[in-house]
């Protein structure tokens, strides 16, 4: 299994999925980069290539069996282009880059591969989307009441806004609801990532926040996305992945 012990950065109490080596090749070499190279290799899995222009470039990609996208927008639909051709599956981190899924779409299916993608690889964030749903039920029961809201905040360099987990979360709310939703956006500081979801009335407030201790969380995600679409067709977003993991688990 990917055990968590030894490795500070991620929760303990996070879902474990089963231990299995991957050939991993990363596109991008940053922040998130390293990290899922740190959290790859200690639980077995092998970085072997890294595309980056501006760290450096190593290794083969046709050695590797999967391939792991935290870049920019501009970058990703290069990134899966050269991953088909490498003949690679795709799990793509990267956000901002959604008014090309159609075409992204089309590559990976010529290509008979699997791509996995995400607005937010955080185990704790797709929960609350689902948390969210349930209240959104509830509360759009007494709109004559409550207004909800979206509330997002990043850190400076993040260069999409809104999030595309704020933007999941009001498409979310506004399906319960059948109207638009107001989303806040801050990008200052050094903020990983804190989402929240209210309703609001003049007697009360009622608030749903998920607040990022760091990055490792969503890389844990990512590697269990590459580990799921192994050997898969198609093209799925990470709430699916989610959503085989929910069922294979009975809730205590």
């Amino acid at each position: 299994m990917f055990t968590l012990e030894g490795c500070p950065e991620i929760d303990a109490r996070a879902p474990r999925v089963e231990r299995i080596h991957m050939r991993i090749a990363l596109f991008g070499y940053g922040k998130m980069g390293r990290i899922v190279e740190q959290i790859a290799t200690h639980h077995g899995s092998e970085i072997v290539a890294i595309v980056d222009p501006v760290e450096g470039s190593r290794g083969e990609l046709t050695d590797a069996e999967v391939s792991v996208d935290f870049t920019e927008p501009a970058a990703v639909m290069d990134n899966i282009r050269i991953a088909c051709q490498a003949g690679l599956h795709i799990v793509v981190g990267t956000t901002g880059w959604y008014d090309r899924v159609d075409e992204a779409r089309r590559l990976v299916d010529e290509a008979g591969l699997g791509l996995v993608h995400g607005s937010n690889f955080s185990i704790g964030v797709n929960l609350m989307f689902r948390v969210v749903s349930q209240a959104a039920d509830l509360f759009g029961r007494f709109q004559n009441l409550y207004d909800p809201f979206v509330e997002e905040a990043h850190h400076k360099f993040k260069k999409d806004a809104p999030s595309g987990t704020a933007l999941d979360l009001m498409r979310i709310v506004e399906s319960e609801w059948g109207h638009s939703v107001p989303v806040a956006s801050t990008r200052a500081g050094y903020t990983p990532g804190l989402h929240r979801v209210g309703f609001d009335s003049e007697a009360d407030t009622f608030v749903m926040t998920h607040t990022a201790r760091g990055r490792a969380g969503f890389a844990q995600g990512a590697l269990l996305a590459a580990k799921w679409i192994l050997g898969r067709k198609g093209f799925y977003d990470f709430t699916e992945v989610m959503d085989e993991q929910l069922l294979a688990r009975p809730i205590m």
